[in-house]
């Protein structure tokens, strides 16, 4: 028999009314932020109340609900540890950063990251429910003075309106849903207005640190903007609760998409049982595992880092042990803006003309015959080729394969190798030339 999800509340909070506790703005109300509110849930370590009393921290917050899904007799809690700061949190480490996804580079407008050709993420709101230690933007999350103001959120709508090779519109902060209810929808609205978008998603922490927000009324609302869907973001077994469930099954029932990005963090979930648990409670609960995150380089971290090694590990340990969609990818967020880097184990182990040798997650190898006849695809006469035109700088490596270009140069490649001159190159020396020609 499959163990049911459970509720848990801190001693302090077992006389609190539940019209209070389970009223998401009594929550907001409520959150914990200084070393003597929280010892009244459990003793602080030396480490946690050295951190707690620094100055310059990053800002800390934590709702009754999710500080009461930690053990207070254990100092190693997971929950604990992404929640509450410790003295490692004030070291600095080899290239740390203060914005490790280059976001600010990427970004036309102010709080509207376009990083990819066809979707941009839209921060809405510098504020949380909780403060994770581990956070990407903690250069700008929970600072109140960071917070966007109208002109830059119409700033952000006219950009995508006059950008119609967007069709995919991610909101994220901060946290969308702890925006004002009318604010949240007014967005959603805005955004629905603009043909050209085709998804909406959203990226909140809210059903994990305040599941009392994911009320009927908000899914209602909700559901009058499809399609949307919605990532969540849970680390550990622990943080499924009885609430996160009811959240999701509200929202799950309204039409919206579930899945889940976790973060690879040291001490908390670098396990591969951890993990197996994790991503089985999660498919329960009608949430695909999506994406687990090679911890970012950024202020703070430093401490909850791993090896890339350990995740590509935990995949080993779940691809072909559960179901495949139970399976996340595992990624790296590329440093200076790389974007999303797919990293798995290596499952192909060589190739020939005609055949590729494979293994499984067993060790068993096996072989697939290739065809030894093939129609190659011919790009200039396939009309869905022809109708889409590349988008300038953003061809990549499709560009090498699907293409006339020969090569991808870094930037100055040409300064320094052609001493020549410039008048003795060749004008379109990286596309493909019929034998003979551009030769002595």
């Amino acid at each position: 028999m499959v163990a049911p999800f459970v509720s848990k509340r801190a001693k302090i909070y077992e006389n609190t009314p539940d019209e209070k506790w389970n009223d998401w703005r009594w929550q907001l109300s409520n959150r914990l932020n200084s070393a003597e509110e929280i010892e009244k849930i459990f003793p602080l370590t030396e480490s946690e109340r050295r951190a707690l009393n620094s100055s310059g921290l990053f800002r800390v917050d934590v709702t009754p609900y999710y500080i009461s899904l930690i053990d207070p007799d254990d100092a190693e809690d997971p929950v604990r540890k992404q929640i509450i700061p410790r003295a490692e949190e004030l070291q600095a480490f080899t290239a740390m950063m203060e914005d490790s996804l280059a976001e600010d580079r990427h970004s036309p407008v102010p709080g509207l990251v376009h990083r990819y050709p066809d979707r941009v993420l839209m921060l809405v709101t510098t504020q949380c429910a909780s403060y994770c230690r581990y956070c990407t933007r903690s250069r700008i999350v929970g600072d109140p003075g960071q917070t966007f103001n109208r002109a830059e959120f119409e700033a952000q709508i006219e950009y995508i309106k006059n950008t119609p090779q967007i069709r995919d519109v991610l909101l994220s902060g901060g946290d969308p849903l702890v925006l004002a209810p009318k604010i949240l929808e007014e967005l959603l609205t805005r955004l629905r207005e603009i043909q050209h978008i085709e998804i909406i998603r959203i990226g909140s922490r809210v059903p994990v640190f305040m599941p009392q927000r994911i009320t009927q009324e908000l899914c209602d609302m909700l559901s009058k903007f499809h399609p949307l869907w919605m990532n969540i973001h849970v680390n550990h077994p622990n943080e499924i609760s009885l609430e996160l469930t009811q959240a999701t099954d509200r929202l799950t029932r309204a039409g919206i998409q579930l899945g889940n990005q976790s973060v690879l963090l040291a001490g908390v979930n670098d396990c591969v049982h951890i993990q197996r648990d994790l991503v089985h409670k999660l498919v329960r609960a009608r949430v695909r595992p999506y994406y687990l995150y090679q911890c970012d380089l950024v202020e703070g971290a430093g401490h909850f880092r791993t090896p890339v090694a350990k995740g590509i590990e935990i995949i080993e340990g779940l691809r072909g042990h559960t179901s495949g969609y139970a399976v996340p990818q595992y990624i790296v967020d590329g440093p200076g803006g790389g974007g999303k880097i797919p990293l798995q184990p290596n499952y192909q182990i060589s190739m020939s003309d005609h055949k590729i040798l494979l293994r499984n997650y067993e060790g068993y190898i096996t072989t697939y015959e290739e065809p030894t006849e093939y129609k190659i695809h011919d790009a200039k006469t396939c009309k869905a080729c022809q109708s889409k035109r590349p988008e300038v700088g953003q061809t990549g490596l499709t560009g090498l394969l699907d293409g006339d270009q020969l090569f991808i140069k870094p930037e100055g490649f040409d300064d320094l190798h052609h001493r020549g001159g410039s008048e003795h190159r060749l004008k379109d020396e990286n596309k493909w030339k019929p034998l003979g020609i551009g030769s002595d």
